[in-house]
């Protein structure tokens, strides 16, 4: 599973997934903190889409966080203030990023997860779309 979807399956998904993955590896490994916890700004990178050119949106403040394990780095970074989540995700990066055993039984984990998510979200769309005004069908 590539970082980006595996990552966006943690931070928009249940924290008690990334809470449970993350403190299977600190039961069984040493975690070596490099950047504790903290908030930091970053350019939010666009593109307008006549011309597709790129341009900066803006900043967006995110808590971020560094540790290793295994003598492997993983990051975690999570938009607004999230100290604990920014932790688990870095522990959880470092574990793929060492392709620890642990791994293997995560993946159906996550894939799941990531259903509970499609559900999750094709509700909302379908109570949003419930609200949506008919003009057709209007008597003007």
């Amino acid at each position: 599973m590539k970082r980006k979807k595996r990552m966006r399956i943690l931070i928009d998904g249940s924290r008690e997934v990334a809470k449970k993955l993350a403190s299977q590896i600190e039961e069984s490994y040493d975690v070596e903190i490099i950047m504790q916890p903290q908030e930091a700004l970053t350019m939010i990178k666009m593109r307008e889409s006549a011309k597709k050119t790129q341009f900066y949106l803006g900043e967006v403040l995110v808590t971020e966080c560094k540790v290793q394990v295994n003598n492997q780095g993983g990051i975690g970074i999570v938009v607004g203030l999230d100290e604990e989540l920014a932790y688990q995700l870095a522990i959880i990066d470092a574990a793929f990023e060492a392709n620890l055993i642990e791994i293997q039984s995560w993946l159906p984990l996550l894939e799941a997860e990531e259903l509970n998510l499609k559900t999750r979200l094709k509700a909302e769309e379908d109570n949003i779309y419930k609200t949506k005004v008919q003009f057709e069908t209007m008597d003007v």
